[in-house]
């Protein structure tokens, strides 16, 4: 981003700076926290890279190029930079468990064998014993739920992975689980996080930028 800056409101007595001047830069293989208190501007930094939000002023860049240049830069960016939001298990939407986990791998053109080993695979991650396939998302736990939602993030062909909070009420094990996955899965496509929970950002190792906009 270069002097990125949003405002919330503005010309209204409400009129708010979520990010004011925002120079900010990710490389190809980081995987980087993006932390601070609420309202610090986490979310509306992260809506940015991926073009649901366009600035009040400044640009947002990538690969060099603006994502606004064009109708199409936008919508090739949108593809290329996923997303998962601050409660992904919302972002279930197929039928069956078994569709849903097998959402990602279909989209890699990975053939039939490949996708049942990654949806069986997955689902022991996301702790959906198999006898559920054939069940809705939506009669899962919240746990299982928020785990199967990132699954199909994680296996998704986008260039760059930007995460909001998805990992709230995860417990340690679970936690260092979804960072190994991502490793794994994601090899050297960056990942951001944006999260005010220091002690994930711990958990997982990552370098942090820290945003400090009140």
């Amino acid at each position: 981003t270069e002097k990125l800056s949003h405002i919330y409101s503005a010309g209204t007595p409400f009129e708010h700076g979520a990010l004011v001047d925002v120079d900010f830069t990710a490389y190809r293989g980081e995987y980087l926290g993006i932390i601070g208190r609420t309202g610090s501007g986490k979310s509306t930094l992260i809506q940015h890279l991926n073009a649901l939000l366009k600035p009040t002023s400044g640009r947002v860049l990538f690969e060099g190029r603006d994502i606004w240049e064009t109708k199409e830069r936008t919508r090739q960016t949108r593809f290329q930079v996923g997303l998962v939001f601050q409660y992904p298990e919302y972002q279930l939407f197929e039928e069956t468990v078994y569709r849903d986990i097998a959402f990602g791998p279909k989209n890699m053109g990975l053939n039939e064998q490949e996708v049942d080993e990654h949806v069986r695979f997955g689902a022991k991650f996301a702790g959906v014993d198999e006898s559920l396939f054939e069940a809705s998302p939506l009669d899962l736990s919240g746990g299982q739920k928020r785990r199967t939602a990132l699954l199909r993030a994680l296996w998704a062909a986008s260039d760059t992975l930007l995460l909001d909070e998805p990992f709230t009420g995860m417990d340690p094990d679970t936690l260092a689980a979804a960072a190994a996955l991502l490793r794994e899965r994601r090899g050297e496509k960056p990942v951001l996080l944006a999260t005010h929970d220091r002690e994930a950002i711990r958990l997982l190792g990552w370098p942090v930028v820290e945003l400090e906009n009140a």
